[in-house]
């Protein structure tokens, strides 16, 4: 009797989708292996420095640095083979491109890359997971993941918030003009509630987040820059943050995915608003069915889940595990099924959906 065969011999193989496929596995090596310099350069000052700067040799950037040579050498040929930096060989200068500087030290990219260490260092915890189906907390993970969240996501607010997202609610900036109470739910480090601070000094902000550690941060970034006569930041869960009377407006940026019982939490943001009060919720761009999903950002998207989003959720009560790719359908379910009557897409962008929820 034949046995059927558990892998690919030589002779079903085409080699071309064979050379093919090794050629994309090399590409994800090289990126691979080049996030951790992405995150060195970052950490040591190596973009910023080379940012118009013009050409320079490695041992200039090294003297610009205080690093040591034989390093940023070795560190500049990865970078310019990556096409992160260009190459001159007859000067042996190596040059930061204005678009890649931009960036690099304006657009913040470094901070995914600092979000990527922290998941490899937190693998073996993962791996763990996918043995026993239990969870990983937010709170759990390396300390790169809550630095470089921020700093990922805070340009994305700076670009879109103000200018398009909350004017695409319905009477929510008037309110805010004039003066509303908002809270900020699953703040983090507390760049959106700042930001929004800042923009509408006559309203008041609460920051809530189950993670103290973040809270502490905003708190300190908060009485540094004179904003907590303005803003309060608490820790609290989605499920259990106070009321205060009722709010005007209430955010979610890029969390309702990561709480385990999504639903719970709607229910709660409905009892905390007032009558004529907003819900917006911030979620990544996904669509609603997982094969239109498979395209560069859905692989960022669904890796990021892996690690992050989906052990969040089954690490709470209900572990409804909506993930990073939730889409609409499900994030109107879940909003829905707590008792709003209203629900529309208001705005988005190639990396954002943004929800308005009504009472």
């Amino acid at each position: 009797m034949a046995v059927a065969a558990t892998a690919a011999t030589p002779q079903q193989m085409d080699p071309s989708k064979l050379d093919a496929f090794m050629g994309k596995a090399v590409l994800d090596m090289g990126a691979a292996m080049h996030a951790a310099l992405v995150v060195i350069g970052d950490k040591l000052g190596l973009y910023k420095a080379m940012a118009g700067a013009g050409p320079i040799t490695s041992a200039e950037l090294a003297a610009k640095t205080n690093t040591s040579e034989r390093y940023v050498r070795e560190w500049l040929n990865a970078n310019a083979a990556s096409g992160f930096v260009t190459y001159d060989p007859a000067a042996k200068q190596f040059e930061l491109p204005p678009e890649q500087a931009f960036a690099l030290t304006t657009l913040d990219l470094p901070g995914a890359f600092h979000i990527i260490s922290s998941c490899f260092k937190d693998e073996p915890k993962i791996t763990q997971a996918f043995r026993t189906g239990e969870g990983v907390g937010w709170h759990e993970h390396d300390a790169n993941l809550y630095f470089g969240t921020e700093r990922f996501f805070r340009p994305n607010y700076e670009n879109n918030l103000l200018s398009s997202w909350l004017p695409a609610l319905g009477g929510v900036t008037e309110k805010l003009t004039k003066g509303a109470t908002v809270a900020d739910v699953g703040c983090g480090h507390g760049a959106s509630t700042m930001l929004m601070a800042r923009a509408f000094p006559k309203s008041k902000f609460c920051g809530f987040d189950y993670h103290s550690g973040s809270i502490e941060y905003a708190r300190h970034v908060a009485g540094r820059d004179g904003l907590l006569d303005q803003i309060s930041f608490e820790v609290a869960s989605a499920k259990s943050y106070p009321a205060n009377g009722g709010y005007d407006l209430v955010t979610f940026f890029d969390c309702l995915h990561d709480m385990g019982d999504p639903t719970g939490a709607a229910r709660h943001v409905l009892s905390s608003l007032k009558l004529d009060g907003t819900w917006m919720i911030v979620e990544p761009f996904a669509n609603d069915t997982p094969e239109e999903n498979h395209n560069p950002v859905g692989r960022i998207y669904y890796s990021a889940s892996t690690m992050l989003c989906t052990p969040a959720s089954l690490a709470q009560e209900v572990g409804a595990a909506l993930g990073a790719q939730a889409g609409e359908q499900r994030i109107r379910s879940a909003v829905m099924d707590a008792g709003f009557t209203r629900f529309r897409r208001a705005a988005q962008t190639p990396f954002n959906l943004v929800f308005e929820a009504r009472p």
